[in-house]
């Protein structure tokens, strides 16, 4: 119950039906106080009509009303308590917190440690610090755990120096016992000393992060102008390739319309050849029919007398067909239209590297050498157009500027002067 949160002078705030604070309290003709419902559904559910403190019976079941002089009470006693429950939360010590040394049972989270007491205090035990002129010379500082760690393990002393020669913190007999003869500064000079590189060195971090963003940024702008170069390559790489597919197909197409017009042609003349070589058959035939019906003739003189007068014994009229044949085959036919397509593709193929060779002139007809990134053995000539090898390459050899845009092993940085393009390889 709520009532187990309060101390016993605190029970006259109570309901004796909820036992917990008073809601909308009541009190009855008899004297005691009860929170409104509370002895509404006390009495909606009792068959008489009586106080549960005294048991004063009601013969007319009482008007109520809500006592409000106790009402107000009650509300300051609410407000006292959640600030106080508030208080004890925001003082109380949470893990990672310091604590007070003070503080016996529930610890309250320390505001300050001194460094001459070596503990640390809350808010209530840290008065004396403040108010008492002799606790008021201690050095007080934000909470810290472990302040016998600020005490010198051999001298049992405060660490007040810094020793520059052994570049650690001492105290005030350390340097006429242990650090005879060595550099000793104030540990606030050292601090400030220690604030100060700090600082130039958090500058320094600051300016690296501030460069390698930059450099994310020109790698972000590098791959955009990468994309932007493969988009167009693949544009110009289709428009190529579809013509030179076009092309093919056209080939192709002509091709297939030679041989079928030659083989149309050759079927014609051999069609011809047959219907002339079927017309003598017959003819042959004919006169075949003619000679076997004469020679089974009997009569000497009918056969005599035809055979003179008829010349049958000759044959009839036909054509040479020994030279007659079907037109040749089409064997190279194939070959000669790959090699008219290759002579095709040979001319697009020249035209595309002279149009990419005047692209790269536009850009790269002036070249400077930065001597302090290029590769030393590369040298501009004196016009700007021509860059050659060193003597330590075996074989020099010179190219144009427009070619420097591949430069041979190892990486070399290229500048280009001028609005339009600035090239440079790390």
């Amino acid at each position: 119950m709520a009532a187990a949160n309060y101390l016993s002078s605190e029970d006259q705030f109570l309901c004796s039906i909820c036992l917990d604070v008073f809601t909308d309290p009541v009190t009855t003709s008899c004297g005691h106080n009860f929170c409104k419902n509370c002895i509404t559904e006390h009495w909606n559910t009792s068959d008489r009509c009586q106080c549960p403190m005294c048991k004063e019976v009601f013969n007319t079941r009482p008007d109520l009303r809500v006592n409000t002089l106790l009402s107000e009470m009650v509300d300051q006693f609410r407000q006292s308590a959640q600030q106080k429950t508030s208080s004890s939360e925001q003082q109380e010590s949470k893990p990672g917190e310091v604590p007070c040394d003070v503080c016996t049972g529930t610890k309250l989270k320390a505001l300050k440690s001194c460094l001459v007491c070596l503990a640390s205090y809350c808010e209530t035990h840290l008065e004396p610090h403040l108010t008492m002129s002799g606790l008021k010379r201690h050095q007080l500082i934000d909470p810290v755990e472990n302040l016998e760690d600020r005490m010198c393990t051999k001298h049992d002393k405060p660490l007040e120096l810094f020793c520059k020669t052994d570049q650690t913190c001492v105290c005030t007999l350390c340097p006429v016992l242990d650090h005879k003869m060595h550099e000793f500064v104030p540990l606030k000079e050292e601090y400030e000393g220690k604030k100060v590189e700090l600082k130039k060195t958090e500058a320094e971090i600051q300016q690296m992060i501030q460069k390698r963003r930059l450099k994310i940024q020109e790698i972000k702008h590098s791959v955009d102008l990468s994309e932007e170069d493969a988009d167009r390559e693949k544009a110009e790489g289709v428009q190529v390739f579809t013509a030179l597919k076009e092309s093919v197909e056209r080939r192709l197409n002509e091709l297939i319309k030679t041989i079928e017009e030659k083989q149309k042609t050759t079927k014609k003349q051999a069609e011809d050849s047959i219907k002339e070589l079927e017309q003598e058959i017959s003819e042959l035939m004919k006169k075949s029919t003619e000679v076997v019906q004469l020679s089974l003739s009997e009569d000497h003189l009918h056969l005599l007398q035809s055979v003179q007068s008829s010349n049958i014994h000759h044959p009839p009229p036909t054509k040479d067909w020994t030279k007659v044949s079907v037109p040749p085959s089409y064997e190279g036919t194939v070959v000669r239209a790959v090699a008219q397509l290759e002579e095709t593709l040979s001319k697009k193929m020249k035209k595309l590297v002279e149009a990419e060779l005047k692209r790269v002139q536009k850009f790269a007809v002036d070249v400077t050498l930065d001597p302090g990134t290029a590769y030393p053995q590369l040298i501009l000539s004196a016009d700007g157009k021509q860059v050659r090898t060193g003597r330590a390459v075996r074989r020099s050899r010179t190219f144009s500027a427009a070619q420097a845009r591949v430069p041979p092993p190892p990486p070399t940085c290229w500048k280009m002067r001028g609005p339009v393009h600035r090239c440079s390889q790390l």
